[in-house]
């Protein structure tokens, strides 16, 4: 079957075209290449070179920039038979060309330990004069969800209304989250509102049925995660029992303190009472004798040793002469009965039978305490 003058006419003009351009970049497929993070992947560059060109080899990757205000960054280069690997230091090491000869028409690159700061648009390019030849493609590395963290908002009293919630600190969106009870009915609460987006159960008037173990799962389109959660549903407080063990404790309270303030008053009256009586003791304790008392006695004592050598006709004058020297002062005056001294009953027995030699008679005197107040 022969091929009809304008089929001939189109492959005529596809081959002078490719004549034409001479280099020519093989490698197809535009749509956007979605990675994990630490995943490796490799970025595709063949390419064809014309008859005529036959300058030197240059192949450029570049990451180019969001906006028109920054340059690319140039990510490797193989110039001169050379490879240049370290020219953008966030990918040190990371980036390899896949063929060991690029001139062999393999310009395709190799990025490992893919990280989210990785994601943009690249660009290969490939010159030898006089072909020029360039391709673009998107690479998105996603961050897989991070282990999520499950936990309850509000008061888990039965007829309350509470909240659970999964959150996830990492994560490429978007991100969906899914609840699923583990125990008893494994049905969620008939009240329960769930959210895929936030990843939240709302619960109105909550009751013990919710009690039980939950678990959420946190997912996007590189991986998944999941956590448990324990649901314990307790019932209201007894209000009435709070109320009476209130009061019971605040009357315990007074009631400590009505025995601590007795005990403290108690222990003030008789410190107050010991000391009054220890007053009382010590007025009934004489004072101590004055000099002028015990000069008198030993006067006196001196005197009774002089009347016993005496005899009686010299006893006679001397008791003249002692009456004479009595004679009582202007002190002995004034002096008060009580504070008169007194002669030892041991001087006045001593004395008694020399004064009854002389004359004298015998009279009773009353006895006296110390303080000199008659018994």
């Amino acid at each position: 079957m022969e091929a009809s003058p304008p089929r001939l006419f189109f492959a005529a003009l596809t081959l002078l075209t490719a004549l034409a351009s001479g280099l020519e970049i093989t490698s197809t497929g535009t749509t956007p290449i979605k990675m994990a993070s630490g995943q490796s992947v490799k970025l595709e560059c063949q390419f064809t070179l014309a008859p005529e060109d036959s300058g030197p080899l240059d192949i450029e990757w570049s990451l180019v920039a969001a906006d028109n205000q920054n340059k690319d960054e140039v990510v490797i280069l193989y110039s001169g038979d050379r490879v240049y690997e370290d020219y953008y230091k966030p990918m040190k090491g990371r980036v390899h060309f896949s063929s060991s000869d690029p001139k062999t028409g393999d310009a395709s690159i190799n990025l490992t330990g893919l990280k989210s700061s990785d994601s943009g648009t690249y660009q290969c390019k490939v010159k030898k004069a006089p072909g020029i030849g360039s391709k673009k493609m998107q690479l998105i590395v996603m961050v897989r969800p991070s282990k999520p963290r499950c936990y309850t908002e509000g008061s888990t009293e039965e007829g309350k209304n509470i909240v659970l919630r999964c959150t996830t600190a990492e994560g490429t969106k978007p991100m969906q989250y899914k609840w699923e009870k583990l125990t008893d009915s494994k049905l969620l609460p008939a009240s329960a509102v769930l959210d895929p987006v936030e990843g939240t159960i709302n619960v109105r008037n909550v009751s013990a049925s919710a009690s039980g173990t939950y678990r959420c799962v946190a997912s996007n389109s590189v991986g998944t995660e999941e956590c448990l959660l324990s649901l314990n549903v307790t019932p209201p407080p007894n209000t009435a029992g709070i109320v009476a063990g209130s009061i019971i404790a605040v009357l315990l309270i007074l009631l400590i303190i009505a025995i601590v303030l007795f005990c403290l008053l108690r222990a003030r009256n008789k410190r107050k009472y010991e000391k009054e009586i220890c007053n009382e003791i010590r007025e009934d304790v004489p004072p101590p004798k004055s000099r002028a008392s015990t000069a008198r006695s030993f006067t006196m004592g001196s005197q009774r040793s002089s009347l016993g050598s005496m005899s009686p006709s010299n006893l006679h004058e001397y008791a003249l002469k002692t009456q004479y020297d009595k004679i009582p002062s202007s002190e002995e005056y004034e002096r008060p009965p009580s504070h008169a001294p007194l002669a030892p009953p041991s001087a006045i027995r001593m004395a008694g039978p020399n004064l009854s030699r002389m004359g004298a008679i015998p009279v009773m005197t009353p006895a006296q305490n110390r303080d000199g107040s008659i018994v």
